[in-house]
């Protein structure tokens, strides 16, 4: 089974530079992106350039007419491709679909820009899901996890400080040995304080509260016992 080491862990937990984002209108409407090439340079930097793979599931034309193209309305070609790519890093597969369009005077240079353009929109779907440094930041509207470079030095600085930190809380947690004292810990003010100074995440606190609630059913069965 594929286990990151702590370097890639800190790598795919970082927020999305703010720098790699591009903005488009689509529609009438506002869009950001991170470009293919900016998405494989990624890939190289935390999977190692020997470390990934991608393989084009499929590509097909699903659309192929005559069309006018720009202002003077000359004669050329329209083309469209959908598409799935599957991205392999050890054993984790994941795959994406993606579509492109092309637009040329000559049919054949038309349809190799729209199956470029698909085949790396897929693999940017694939990609996305292992975390914010392959867009996933993104899909959120308030992108609070796009952040500046700066910040993203500060974050990525304090994130072994935090890893050590829910590992002390995690034996600190299995140590008690009263219920009503394991929860007075646990909303104490001083803990509250020390898990935002250390900005876990609601995940991280979740996780971290069912391990409380697991231990306080376990001192309460061992209390009803003896």
């Amino acid at each position: 089974m594929t286990k990151f080491n702590d370097e890639q862990k800190l790598q795919l937990n970082s927020p999305l530079n703010r720098s790699y984002v591009k903005e488009r209108k689509q529609g009438g409407r506002q869009f950001s992106y991170i470009e293919g090439w900016q998405v494989i340079a990624e890939a190289n930097r935390i999977f190692g350039y020997d470390g990934w793979q991608r393989e084009t599931i499929f590509a097909t034309v699903v659309a192929d007419y005559e069309r006018e193209i720009g202002e003077n309305k000359l004669p050329g070609f329209g083309v469209t491709y959908v598409c799935k790519v599957r991205v392999t890093v050890g054993d984790i597969v994941r795959e994406g679909c993606g579509s492109g369009h092309g637009i040329d005077r000559d049919r054949g240079l038309a349809h190799e820009s729209a199956i470029k353009e698909a085949e790396t929109d897929a693999m940017k779907r694939a990609l996305m899901t292992f975390g914010n440094p392959f867009g996933l930041a993104l899909y959120d509207k308030e992108q609070s996890n796009v952040v500046d470079e700066s910040e993203l030095r500060r974050r990525q600085a304090l994130a072994p400080r935090r890893a050590e930190f829910i590992e002390h809380l995690k034996a600190t947690i299995n140590e008690f040995t009263s219920r009503e004292r394991l929860g007075e810990w646990w909303n104490s003010e001083g803990q509250k304080a020390a898990r935002r100074r250390y900005e876990l995440s609601d995940y991280e606190v979740d996780m971290l509260k069912a391990l409380v609630l697991a231990k306080a059913e376990q001192l309460g069965v061992f209390a009803h016992e003896a």
